[in-house]
């Protein structure tokens, strides 16, 4: 069996544990101060996730949060490599984080400014706003212009639908250049779409198109109604005609 001294190796080798083990309750007793500024963080904030950085004479800190839990906290000192101080993977050499700790008063300092910084900037704000405007007149309105053409269009679904005798169907046509498309459900309308498959829907069995949308094609409709009465006039059969 070689032994040291065969190697010619007369050299104790250091044990490393009380260096670690006084690392690890130093970034222990940050991580839970600097977690007190990552929850304070969180709250200024008021979202999810965040993070601040400060600036002090010796370079800048870096606190980040996930709902208001210390992700990280960084320091970037003026000179040198950065140290993560605290991180989800591993402890920072205990170098490192003696420069760091050194700093980490001033990062605190610094933090304080920034909250004193803040305080009494809404001193004066008023919570009085002027009530806001109802839409419920415009939307009446629309509702009673698309029950119309809805109405309408329930006609001209199930004379289609009642002609071609197929569950599912379209009635196409173009109006004033723009392709109008009207797509039945067993008799019943599914939707009308206007300018294809990225264009607007005027009636669909989801959310109801602006007033604005609604006055723009509400009169272009009727071009739309003419031409299925041109349809069934030209398959001389016995489709009912519609009127708006």
């Amino acid at each position: 069996m070689t032994t040291q001294a065969d190697l010619g190796i007369d050299v104790d080798v250091r044990d490393a544990a009380a260096v670690a083990e006084r690392r690890d309750e130093l970034v222990a007793a940050v991580r839970d101060h600097a977690g007190r500024i990552a929850y304070q963080l969180a709250r200024l904030q008021g979202g999810d996730y965040g993070r601040e950085t400060l600036s002090t004479p010796g370079g800048e800190w870096t606190v980040k949060h996930e709902a208001g839990e210390l992700e990280f906290l960084l320091f970037s000192p003026n000179s040198g490599s950065d140290t993560y101080v605290i991180s989800t993977k591993q402890p920072p050499e205990p170098a490192a984080l003696a420069t760091a700790l050194d700093d980490y008063a001033a990062f605190v300092a610094a933090w304080n400014d920034h909250v004193d910084s803040l305080s009494g900037v809404l001193d004066g704000v008023s919570a009085e706003f002027p009530e806001p405007a109802t839409t419920e007149g415009v939307v009446a309105e629309r509702d009673r212009v698309l029950d119309q053409i809805r109405d309408t269009c329930a006609v001209i679904a199930g004379e289609i639908h009642r002609y071609e005798g197929d569950d599912y169907g379209t009635f196409t046509t173009r109006v004033e250049g723009d392709r109008w498309e009207l797509k039945y459900d067993e008799g019943a309308v599914s939707y009308l779409r206007i300018g294809g498959s990225s264009g607007l829907y005027l009636l669909s069995q989801y959310g109801a198109p602006s007033a604005a949308d609604v006055r723009e094609y509400a009169d272009r409709f009727r071009g739309f109604v003419a031409a299925y009465n041109e349809f069934v006039d030209e398959l001389e059969s016995d489709l009912e005609r519609v009127s708006v």
